[in-house]
């Protein structure tokens, strides 16, 4: 009997491999609103759980309520924000389009300011003041013309649908993470022991503490300076308060982001001729950081991997670039399991050294003869 080609087994695993490539292919478009829904579904588990024995061991109800709560407590309130920082943004960029067709003069806040006032105005007369500059500093900064941009942002505003359908179907795969979660760790778990036999089990509970902590830690910590600065740039009175509070929440995502923020608006504000809202604007935004930075970001963030500033700035850039607003967290969390990965690995291969070096004492005390008897 003649022998087949190729065996049977490998027959097998090339189908199952195609398979999964197909339905890559054909889910690629959920595939931001899917990792959407594990992060936060892994960022809140542990309220989840607490919810569960709330309901006596009962996921469906628990799934439903913790569904309701992440849907009061972060989509509604991220909606209304952005929706806010939106508008204030397409009037912004009219203002540019104005300011590109006919030039804008030099503001007197950016000429009387101490130091960098000449130099700013300078600039300003360069790429502002003359008609058309504006546009060509645009394209050559960002690649895109200024029109372009305007109707980017209009078309943000007018492509609800699809933003809605992403969503829901976020939505949709959070309530069977929350539901099945357990069901799913216990095949992952199978899955990642005969993998990984030997680390698995250290390593399957890094890796959750870690992504929770990290997403957690930089979500608290973002809505709360973008929450608290954009109120304080409120009662300052600096125009488009919302826009700047936004801007500042995603800038606290990076390190050195919140100081830079408040520290401009401050100088805008001293600059047009509010001195003590822009003192009392900056030493705010001064304690606020050093509160934040000494005791909270040290207690969220990281959990058993505290990510060092490298990392967390190329996490940051690569999600944007790669998933838009999504990959600010996917970025991080994906840079917290390399780092974990990577300290697990160097940390086997110490206990391995040292391992190898006690046999080796021994193996020396025994050829000596000093070997205890």
């Amino acid at each position: 009997m003649q022998q087949p080609v190729l065996p049977a087994y490998l027959i097998a695993r090339w189908l199952l491999l195609l398979v999964l490539l197909a339905g890559i292919y054909f889910l690629s478009g959920f595939l931001v609103p899917a990792l959407a829904a594990l992060i936060i579904g892994l960022a809140t588990w542990p309220v989840f759980q607490r919810i569960v024995r709330a309901c006596g061991g009962r996921t469906i109800p628990a799934a439903s309520l913790a569904l309701i709560t992440v849907i009061l407590v972060i989509i509604v309130p991220l909606s209304l924000a952005l929706s806010y920082a939106i508008n204030e943004a397409s009037n912004f960029v009219a203002w540019a389009l104005a300011a590109n067709r006919h030039g804008v003069a030099v503001p007197a806040w950016i000429s009387s300011l101490p130091v960098v006032g000449d130099r700013l105005t300078e600039y300003w007369i360069t790429y502002v003041g003359e008609p058309h500059a504006l546009g060509a500093l645009v394209e050559a900064v960002s690649g895109e013309h200024l029109g372009n941009i305007y109707r980017m942002v209009l078309s943000a505003t007018g492509n609800a649908f699809h933003l809605l359908l992403s969503v829901l179907f976020m939505l949709i795969t959070l309530f069977f993470v929350y539901k099945d979660g357990d069901r799913m760790l216990g095949q992952l778990d199978i899955l990642g022991e005969r993998i990984l036999p030997e680390r698995w089990r250290r390593f399957s509970r890094v890796v959750p503490a870690t992504v929770s902590s990290t997403v957690t830690g930089m979500s608290l910590i973002a809505v709360g300076e973008g929450v608290v600065l954009g109120i304080a740039y409120w009662i300052a009175g600096v125009p488009s308060p919302v826009l700047l509070g936004v801007v500042t929440g995603f800038m606290a995502l990076i390190p050195g982001g919140a100081p830079l923020s408040f520290t401009l608006v401050s100088l805008y504000l001293i600059g047009s001729g509010h001195l003590v809202a822009g003192i009392a604007l900056f030493a705010w935004g001064t304690i606020e950081l050093f509160i934040v930075d000494k005791t909270l970001r040290p207690r969220l963030v990281g959990g058993p991997v505290k990510l060092p500033f490298l990392p967390t700035f190329f996490g940051l850039v690569g999600g944007v670039k790669t998933m838009g607003i999504v990959g600010l967290f996917v970025g991080p969390v994906l840079m917290a399991l390399l780092v974990a990965v990577w300290r697990e690995w160097v940390r086997n291969v110490q206990h391995e050294r040292e391992l190898a070096q006690c046999h080796n004492v021994e193996q020396i005390r025994v050829d000596r003869g000093d070997a205890p008897r």
